[in-house]
């Protein structure tokens, strides 16, 4: 299953993959444009990882309380249930024709 919260995309997985290192807050993106975060509300309903490999920013999350609320200030709060996720940042093509991320 998938949810969204405007340039942010929620993908279940299995399982968190090996490798990736745990982050110690739970700001999945930080709204460079707008200084508004997507975040979890409430720390002890998840865990935030984030890939070791540089040329990728790929975030994993694990929800470990039944569920957890995503919260933005101008989106609807999502709530996403217990299980593990691959967060997605939104991306487009500049002009260079390389992808960029969506800023928020």
């Amino acid at each position: 299953m998938m949810w969204r919260q405007g340039d942010i995309l929620f993908q279940t997985i299995e399982q968190i993959p090996f490798g990736v290192a745990r982050m110690p807050n739970l700001v999945l993106a930080s709204g460079d444009s707008t200084s508004h975060r997507h975040m979890i509300k409430d720390r002890k309903t998840a865990e935030l990882f984030r890939s070791s490999n540089v040329t990728i920013d790929d975030l994993f999350l694990n929800v470990t309380a039944n569920e957890a609320s995503v919260v933005h200030p101008e989106h609807n709060t999502i709530v996403l249930p217990k299980g593990c996720y691959r967060v997605w940042h939104q991306r487009e093509f500049g002009e260079d024709k390389k992808p960029k991320r969506v800023v928020d």
